[in-house]
C-alpha cells in the first residue's frame, strides 16, 4: 500500500467512525412537515408612534416567546427573519386558529374610569356628550360607554391567573395583581368610582383589551370613597370558558406587543401526514439505492460493488453532517438527500469510464494504473459539475425560504458528501482491490478491463452527429415552441406560495369526486375554489384568502360530502408574501442562469458558456411548458426541482465541454464539429449510465414518495430526460454554430482554439 493510499484510507476510516458516532448520539431535527405541527410567519407593522424596525421586531420576539412558553409547547422555535418578520414553529400544535390568535393579538390592556353611558347624563336629563380624550366603546351587553383616559396599563400588572370559582358563582375568571405604582393607581381609580352611588354607570371601571371592553364591573359597596381597593388585586369576570380565561391570562402575563403583527404565512401539517412522508421517503431511498447499486454492479462488476459500499458510506456521512450542523430535515430536504445519491453515482461513473478508456488505450495496462489515470482525468469534470450544483444549492439557500431552503441545505451537504464518497472512499477501496494478485490475473472482474456495451455499439456505427447541427437545433426549437404553447394556451397553475391564498388537504374515508366537491363548495359560497383529488382518498382545496369562519364552512362542506374527513394540511399565504415569493422565484431563476454563465465562461470560454446556458434556458422552458400542459401546480417545491434540473443539465454540458477542451489541446487546428462529435461519442457511455442511475432513484421517489413528492420527482424525471437531450443536441450544436459565425468573422489564418 502506497503512502498516499494509506493516508486516504486513514482519512476515510476517521470520517466514517466520527459519522457513525454522530449518527448514533445526535438526532437530526425534523421539520414540521415531517413531525407535524404549525408554522406561522408574522410580519410587524409600523404605527403612528413606533417603527417596525429590527429593534421593535426583537422586542416583539421576546414577548411572543413568553406567550409560547405559557402555552406549554414542547421545543418551539422562534427566530427573526429579516428586519420585520418572525418565524414561529410549534411542533404538535394542530389548531392554527388558536395559535395565530394568541400570537397575533397586540394585547394592549388598559383600565379606564367610566364617565357614563351614551343614553344617560350625570343628572339623567340628557345624553352624555363625548368630551376631549374620551372614548366611546360598547360594554359586554352592547351599551356604549363613555370612557375617560386610561388610568392604568398592562405594564402595571404583576401577574394574572385563570381561576374557577364554584362557590361564589363567578365561574371562570382572571385574577389580576398590580405592582409598584399600579397598586396606588388601582386604589385611586376605584376610590374615585366608589364616590358614585350604587347603580350609577360612573361607579364602573372598564377593562379594555385591544380596543374592546372585556369587563366593566361596578365597584363593590364595601369600598370606601377616596380610599379604593388597596390590596392591588381585582378580578376580570365575564362569560369566560376555561380556554378563554387561560388565553386572557396568558396575554396579560406576556405583555403587549411593541408593534402590531400580521400573519403572512401559516402552515399546519398533521402528524399522520408527516409519518407517511417519512415512511414513503425511506422506502424510496432504500429501493432507489438498491436498484441503482444493482445497476452499477451489473455495468462495472467489482468496481460497482465497491461504489455501492461507498454509497452507503455517503448516506452515513450526509446524515451525520445534517445532525452536527443542526440543520432541519424537511420533506424536500429528504428528496435532496435521496437526489444526491445520483450525484455520487455520477462521480463514480465518470471515473470508471475514464479508467476504461485508459485501459483500452494502453498496450500493457494494469487495472490499478488505469484507475489512477481515471481518477486523475475525471477530476476536472467532477469538480466543475459538482460546483455548478453547489451554486444551485446556494441560490436555493439564499433566495428561497421554508422547505425549499431546507432542500438547498440538504442538497449542498449531499453534494459535498458525494464528492468525499467518490474521491476518497471509492478510490481507497478500488485501488486496494485492483492491487490484489487475484484481480491482476483476472482484470475483467474489475469491470474496467472492458469498453462497455454503449461504447462498443458506438464504435461499430461511428455516427457523425454534428454533421448537420442545424437539424438538431430545428428539432430543439420545435420542442421549445410546443412547450411554450402550453404556457400560452393552458397558463401556469401557480401555487398558493406565489399567488397568496389558502390550501387545505383532507384525508377522506372514501374517494370523493372532485367535480362533486367543486359543485358543493360553489353552492356553499365558494365558486372559485380549485378542487383536486389527492392520492387514493384525499382532496385538496385551494382558494383565495379565507377567514377562520369561512375555513370552517369549507371544512364542514367537505366533511358532509365525504361522510367525514380529517384535515391533514393547512397552508395560508398572504397576498403580499405571495407576490414577494413570486418575485424571488424569478430572481432566483435569473441569478441561477447568470451564475452558470459566469462560471462556465471563466472555466471554459464565453462561447461554451453561452451554449450551455442556452441549453439551460431550453430545459427551463420545456419543463415549465410540460407542467402547464399537464395542469400541475407550479409552487415552491417545483422551483426546487427546476433549479436542480439546471444543475443536472449543466453537469452534462460541463462533462461534454471538458472533453471538447481536452481533445482540442491534443488536435490543434482540427475543426470544432469533428471534435464535438468525438467528445459526444466518448462521453455518451457516462451520460447513459449516470442517467439510468438517477432514473432509478427518481422513479422510486415518484412511485413511492407519496402525493407530496410525486410532482417533485416527475419534474426531475422530465428534467433529466430533457437535460440529457439538450446537452448533446442543443448545447453542442449551438456551440458549433456560434463558432462558425465567429470563425467567419475572423481573418482566415486565425484558428478557433487560439
Amino acid at each position: 500500500m502506497t503512502r498516499s493510499l494509506r493516508v486516504r484510507a486513514l482519512l476515510a476510516l476517521a470520517v466514517i467512525a466520527v459519522s457513525l458516532y454522530i449518527a448514533v448520539t445526535v438526532p437530526v431535527r425534523l421539520g414540521l412537515d415531517l413531525r407535524g405541527g404549525t408554522q406561522i410567519v408574522l410580519q410587524t407593522r409600523s404605527t403612528a408612534t413606533t417603527d417596525a424596525d429590527r429593534a421593535a421586531t426583537d422586542r416583539t420576539l421576546e414577548v411572543l416567546r413568553g406567550r409560547i412558553d405559557a402555552l406549554g409547547v414542547a421545543e418551539p422555535t422562534l427566530v427573526r427573519s429579516g428586519d420585520d418578520r418572525i418565524l414561529v414553529e410549534l411542533p404538535g400544535v394542530q389548531d392554527p386558529k388558536k395559535a395565530a390568535d394568541v400570537l397575533g393579538r397586540t394585547a394592549q390592556l388598559t383600565f379606564h374610569p367610566v364617565l357614563g353611558t351614551a343614553d344617560s347624563a350625570d343628572d339623567g336629563s340628557r345624553p352624555l356628550p363625548k368630551r376631549p380624550r374620551e372614548r366611546v366603546l360598547p360594554d359586554e351587553s352592547g351599551t356604549p360607554l363613555h370612557l375617560g383616559a386610561a388610568a392604568l396599563t398592562g405594564a402595571h400588572v404583576k401577574e394574572a391567573a385563570a381561576r374557577f370559582d364554584q362557590q361564589g358563582g363567578a365561574g371562570w375568571h382572571v385574577t389580576v395583581g398590580f405592582e409598584g405604582a399600579g397598586r396606588d393607581g388601582w386604589a385611586r381609580l376605584t376610590g374615585e368610582a366608589a364616590c358614585r352611588p350604587p347603580g350609577d354607570p360612573a361607579r364602573r371601571v372598564a377593562i379594555v383589551l385591544d380596543g374592546k371592553v372585556i369587563s366593566s364591573p361596578q365597584v363593590d359597596r364595601s369600598v370606601a370613597c377616596r380610599t379604593g381597593i388597596r390590596d392591588g388585586a381585582t378580578q376580570i369576570t365575564g362569560s369566560f370558558g376555561a380556554e378563554e380565561a387561560r388565553e386572557l391570562s396568558l396575554l396579560i402575563n406576556g405583555g403587549a406587543l411593541p408593534v402590531p403583527v400580521e400573519t403572512v404565512e401559516q402552515r399546519t401539517v398533521g402528524p399522520t401526514l408527516g409519518a407517511q412522508a417519512i415512511t414513503a421517503s425511506a422506502w424510496a431511498a432504500a429501493i432507489g439505492t438498491v436498484l441503482t447499486s444493482l445497476f452499477i454492479i451489473a455495468v462495472y462488476r467489482l468496481m460497482g460493488v465497491l461504489a455501492a459500499v461507498a454509497l452507503v458510506c455517503y448516506g452515513l456521512v450526509s446524515y451525520a453532517a445534517l445532525a452536527v450542523l443542526g440543520a432541519t430535515l424537511t420533506l424536500p430536504g429528504l428528496a435532496g438527500f435521496v437526489l444526491a445519491i445520483g450525484m455520487a453515482v455520477d462521480a463514480n461513473v465518470l471515473v470508471f469510464e475514464r479508467a476504461r478508456e485508459e485501459y483500452a488505450a494502453r498496450r500493457r495496462p494494469s487495472a490499478r494504473s488505469a484507475l489512477a489515470a481515471g481518477f486523475r482525468n475525471a477530476l476536472s469534470a467532477i469538480a466543475d459539475s459538482n460546483i455548478t450544483t453547489l451554486i444551485a444549492a446556494a441560490l436555493l439557500f439564499f433566495l428561497a425560504s421554508g422547505p425549499v431552503r431546507g432542500f438547498g441545505v440538504t442538497l449542498g451537504i449531499g453534494v459535498l458528501a458525494s464528492l468525499f464518497s467518490a474521491l476518497v472512499i471509492t478510490r481507497v477501496l478500488a485501488e486496494y482491490a485492483a492491487g490484489r494478485p487475484a484481480l491482476r490475473r483476472r482484470p475483467r472482474l474489475t469491470g474496467i478491463a472492458t469498453t462497455g456495451a454503449v461504447r462498443d455499439r458506438l464504435a461499430r456505427r461511428d455516427p457523425h452527429l454534428m454533421r448537420h447541427p442545424r437539424r438538431w437545433l430545428a428539432a430543439s426549437a420545435a420542442v421549445l415552441v410546443l412547450a411554450a404553447s402550453g404556457i400560452a394556451v393552458r397558463g401556469l397553475d401557480l401555487g398558493v406560495e406565489f399567488t397568496g391564498g389558502r390550501l387545505i388537504e383532507y384525508a377522506t374515508g372514501a374517494p370523493v369526486d372532485a367535480d362533486r366537491a367543486r359543485t358543493a363548495l360553489a353552492e356553499a359560497g365558494f365558486p372559485r375554489a380549485v378542487v383536486q383529488s389527492s392520492g387514493d382518498s384525499g382532496l385538496t382545496v385551494r382558494t383565495g384568502q379565507l377567514t377562520n369562519a369561512e375555513e370552517t364552512a369549507v371544512t364542514g362542506t367537505v366533511r358532509d360530502l365525504a361522510g367525514g374527513a380529517d384535515k391533514v394540511r393547512d397552508e395560508l399565504i398572504g397576498p403580499s408574501l405571495g407576490q414577494e415569493l413570486r418575485r424571488g422565484a424569478l430572481i432566483a431563476l435569473a441569478v441561477a442562469l447568470g451564475a452558470q454563465l459566469v462560471y462556465l465562461a471563466a472555466r471554459f470560454r464565453l462561447l461554451f458558456g453561452t451554449a450551455a446556458v442556452t441549453a439551460l434556458a431550453h430545459d427551463v422552458v420545456v419543463l415549465v411548458g410540460v407542467f402547464a400542459w399537464l395542469g400541475k401546480p407550479v409552487d415552491g417545491v417545483f422551483l426546487a426541482a427546476l433549479l436542480t434540473v439546471i444543475g443536472y443539465s449543466v453537469n452534462d454540458s460541463v462533462v461534454l465541454f471538458d472533453r471538447v477542451r481536452e481533445l482540442a489541446r491534443k488536435a490543434t487546428g482540427a475543426p470544432l464539429p469533428g471534435i464535438a462529435n468525438q467528445a459526444i461519442l466518448q462521453t455518451l457511455p457516462r451520460t447513459v449510465n449516470t442517467g439510468m442511475g438517477a432514473a432509478f432513484i427518481l422513479t422510486a421517489l415518484a412511485v413511492l414518495g407519496g402525493s407530496s413528492l410525486t410532482d417533485f420527482a416527475l419534474a426531475l424525471l422530465i428534467g433529466l430526460a430533457v437535460g440529457t437531450y439538450s446537452s448533446v443536441f442543443t448545447a453542442a450544436p449551438v456551440a458549433v454554430e456560434l463558432h462558425r459565425r465567429v470563425d467567419q468573422a475572423r481573418p482566415p489564418r486565425r484558428r478557433w482554439e487560439r
